[in-house]
């Protein structure tokens, strides 16, 4: 068995959120099909094509340490896209939908922000300036996204929730 150490750290971190961009991807293909508001709509599809995106560039960071890209089943991301599966069965056709397809799209960005700011320092730790470089990269596209995703909950998605149900 390896030494336990900061570099296996890192590849296993690498591995889970391998796997979590994967299961995401998943997930946000079934978001753009069950979203009914045209700006979650394009949201959505917008961030399942950088997502793709995304898995290429962490396939990129798993060259730089020499390893060839593998998941690492993640039980938390499992469970985030099992909620958002929940959210579309009992919800389905009604206005809190979008309300809450767009919240299990956020806590997995959150989920996927917390794991990119910690590979990115240890990346930085280990010396990999270009693994960090790339998984910055994948960070700050996440944050965009959450920042866009809080803007159209604010704007018009929870706002078209709550008429819908007063009516």
């Amino acid at each position: 068995m390896p030494a336990a150490n900061l570099e296996k750290l890192f590849h296993d971190g690498l591995r889970d959120v391998y796997y979590a961009e994967r299961k995401a991807l998943q997930a946000l293909k079934k978001h753009v099909r069950a979203a009914q508001h045209a700006e979650l709509k394009q949201a959505f599809e917008q961030h399942r094509d950088e997502t793709e995106g995304q898995i290429e560039r962490l396939q990129r960071v798993f060259e730089t340490i020499g390893k060839r890209p593998q998941g690492k089943t993640c039980a938390a991301m499992d469970g985030l896209a099992e909620e958002g599966e929940e959210i579309m069965e009992e919800y389905k056709g009604s206005p809190a939908a979008d309300a809450g397809l767009l919240a299990a799209a956020q806590a997995i960005e959150h989920y996927e922000i917390c794991r990119y700011g910690t590979l990115a320092s240890w990346a930085k730790q280990l010396g990999n300036t270009d693994a960090e470089a790339l998984l910055r990269e994948t960070l700050a596209e996440e944050e965009k996204t959450d920042q866009l995703l809080t803007e159209l909950a604010e704007s018009v998605i929870n706002a078209a929730a709550e008429e819908q149900a007063a009516a």
